[in-house]
């Protein structure tokens, strides 16, 4: 029997601008809509214009194209549940007890965590909706809600007006929850039909509020596992769900969507500017032995490069950001995604707003920035098992900083220090602490300061 809801209370910060639609962002234009795709476990090696040659992706290699392409952008952490935590939070996810995938409630306490992010946690949707934007979630949450945990809040405390979400969530969607379970052939909406039908939610919802600004988290639940390919191309590929076949079958209807979405953007003919952003989660799993983490080292699950170096490509309807500019020296983060987008979309930020990302809506607008604060990571908090675990030469150590080009890995009890020049070893194959004894140390001591200065899970 399921456990009576209780939410948790809170204030909504303010209530949506009347009039808002005539508001104009900092550079005197009518703010854009922003659609913010979240790829599941999509690795830098998966697309085409990141050297990807596993298969094809005409679309996203367009879309870089005709957009803006980094080349150092990092998520929050290499999971799921903490990465997404801190995109919509600004915050480094621990501030939330967020280390790991949310799960159930045993396999939550087991691995020091809450069962979902508190709804009084700062959140870019309620500042969005705050400033004037029409709001909604489409696609995977995973930040609480599913499996045993029925008290995670709903949608509209974090400030979306709308939603359309999976199994992992408060208020799933009955067409993609046939079963209790994140997927099961009995789905009015099919497996491979997924990122479709998410597509076509973005663009009514567009299409319902052209004379507001809209704020959409596209998060789709491709390219996670299963891999399952229309009926076709399951009597042609048999073998399983997590196939290399499988995965070309997936990844070209993926891509194929996203030039969809793209397309429909173009033929809305709004009046103000879209500015779509196109990143993943964390890196892949399985990786292929590597490749589609970009030949990095780590995948999902791990704080070595390929777990949370990922692809990020942002473009835009008007032009205003530059068409076919790859960045190849600013160093961006999720966290900064709040600052930045709430920049760029002429939002105020909460008032005592305190978050761990710094504002780079001039790198995200074209013109490269030097990153002024390093970047901290943990993942896991303790050796349950709860946690998926990477391959043996894949685990890493549970804290990492990087400061300028330099990167430090370290367990929370100070062993297996890791030290990589990153301008020089972006595969972390040459470890140097022995070499460069001072920043190792300097770094060893800021890594340990920030991993202290969480709050205990009680």
């Amino acid at each position: 029997m399921k456990q009576k809801i209780y939410y948790l209370p809170f204030i909504l910060s303010g209530l949506p601008l009347v009039g808002c639609q005539e508001k104009t962002n900092i550079a005197g234009e009518l703010p854009p809509n922003i659609i913010f795709i979240l790829t599941d476990d999509m690795g830098y090696g998966d697309i085409g214009t990141y050297g990807g040659k596993f298969i094809p992706t005409p679309h996203l290699d367009r879309m870089a194209k005709e957009g803006l392409q980094f080349m150092q952008y990092y998520s929050a952490s290499p999971i799921s549940s903490p990465s997404r935590c801190g995109l919509i939070t600004g915050n480094n996810p621990g501030r939330f007890h967020i280390n790991s995938y949310l799960q159930h409630r045993k396999g939550n306490k087991e691995a020091e965590m809450n069962d979902f992010l508190v709804a009084n946690a700062p959140s870019l949707p309620r500042a969005m909706k705050t400033g004037g934007y029409k709001t909604t979630h489409i696609g995977k949450w995973h930040l609480g809600g599913g499996r045993d945990v029925y008290n995670a809040p709903p949608f509209s405390q974090y400030g979306y007006d709308e939603y359309c979400s999976t199994y992992e969530s408060p208020q799933p969607d009955p067409l993609l929850t046939a079963t209790d379970w994140i997927w099961s052939a009995q789905d009015s909406i099919k497996r491979w039909e997924r990122t479709a039908y998410f597509v076509d939610k973005t663009l009514d919802f567009l299409k319902r509020n052209k004379n507001q600004p809209c704020f959409i988290n596209l998060w789709p639940d491709d390219m996670h596992t299963p891999w399952v390919g229309n009926m076709e191309e399951q009597m042609i590929f048999p073998e399983g769900e997590n196939s290399e076949k499988h995965f070309r079958t997936v990844l070209q209807e993926y891509d194929k969507q996203i030039g969809r979405l793209l397309d429909e953007v173009k033929k809305l003919n709004l009046d103000r500017n879209t500015i779509v952003i196109f990143t993943s989660d964390n890196g892949p799993a399985p990786s292929f032995r590597g490749s589609r983490a970009g030949n990095m080292r780590g995948c999902k699950a791990s704080l070595f490069e390929g777990g949370m170096h990922l692809p990020f490509i942002i473009w835009d309807t008007k032009e205003q950001i530059p068409a076919g500019k790859v960045d190849e020296t600013s160093v961006v983060n999720a966290l900064d995604m709040f600052r930045s987008l709430c920049k760029i979309a002429g939002v105020s930020l909460p008032e005592g707003y305190k978050g761990d990302g710094m504002d780079m809506s001039q790198a995200l607008m074209g013109k490269p920035q030097k990153r002024t604060i390093p970047m901290f990571w943990e993942y896991r908090r303790n050796d349950s098992r709860a946690f998926p675990m990477p391959a043996d030469k894949d685990i890493s150590p549970n804290v990492a900083v990087r400061d300028g080009d330099w990167k430090l890995l370290i367990n929370d009890d100070g062993s297996d220090v890791m030290l990589y020049n990153l301008a020089d070893d972006l595969r972390e194959s040459m470890e140097v602490s022995e070499q460069y004894p001072e920043v190792a140390n300097k770094l060893k001591e800021m890594a340990l300061n920030w991993r202290r200065s969480l709050p205990q899970y009680q």
